[in-house]
């Protein structure tokens, strides 16, 4: 069995999930709350492809995909400048900011009819639709701007995602962000975590799961907290049974 996807369930109707492959057929792991994970890792190779419900192995050692899996989403590096043979995003795109707690922003745009969406995959804790423009192009002119004139960058690490869990976002560094910006809406969101403290980053597929923001997956084990990405665990071989690793307690396992 190897751990070959995952969905954040943002947008659709499915619960967040692994997506697990044995042989080619694909199996969906439910991320619900409460659900207890036990699985161990093992070796680590390239995840290959899924093609609709069925997984093509890989056996390259390049991971988490190896160079003929590697499928870049081209458009994420666009600055206006269109790197396809032709441009084709001609329908209306948002231009956004995205805040992680306590005071982490970014700006980004999304071609979705929702914006909510992306923002929910890339875990947000709260957004702010500046604007909608006709087509990719404009809107990533747009943000490629904002990202040179301004301290805002276009991405946002999951470490430094994960370092702000458990705390609320800075309200005056929020509303200094927004001054500049004409604001089409503002959003907030929940995912469900009752977190008083950032749980400790690890590689694990062995715990009880206490809900997912965006791709990072929280687990609770013997009384620690523990926050994965979930794009570091495809690859990944996996048995059956707990892992028996001994790993750090987080801070809130000792009442601090």
């Amino acid at each position: 069995m190897q751990i070959v996807g995952y969905e954040t369930g943002a947008g659709t109707d499915r619960e967040p999930s692994l997506v697990l492959s044995n042989g080619g057929d694909v199996e969906y792991e439910p991320l619900s709350i409460g659900n207890e994970l036990a699985y161990t890792l093992g070796d680590r190779h390239c995840a290959g492809t899924i093609d609709g419900e069925e997984h093509v192995q890989c056996e390259n050692p390049a991971t988490p995909y190896c160079e003929y899996h590697d499928a870049t989403w081209i458009c994420a590096l666009c600055t206006g400048t269109c790197l396809k043979a032709e441009m084709d995003c001609y329908r209306e795109h948002a231009i956004y900011l995205a805040a992680f707690a306590p005071a982490t922003f970014k700006v980004g745009v999304t071609g979705r009819s929702d914006p909510t969406v992306r923002l929910r995959e890339q875990g947000a804790d709260r957004g702010a639709i500046l604007r909608y423009v006709e087509n990719g192009r404009t809107a990533r002119e747009l943000e490629a701007e904002i990202a040179a004139e301004t301290p805002i960058p276009d991405s946002v690490r999951v470490s430094t995602k994960i370092e702000g869990m458990g705390r609320a976002i800075d309200e005056n560094a929020w509303r200094r962000l927004l001054d500049p910006f004409e604001v089409e809406a503002i959003c907030d969101f929940e995912y469900g975590l009752d977190l008083d403290a950032a749980p400790i980053a690890e590689t694990l597929a062995t715990g009880t799961v206490l809900g997912t923001k965006g791709r990072i997956l929280v687990l609770e084990r013997s009384s620690g907290r523990f926050a994965v990405d979930m794009r570091s665990l495809l690859g990944y071989e996996i048995e059956l049974g707990r892992t028996p690793r001994a790993l750090q307690s987080d801070l809130g396992a000792f009442g601090t």
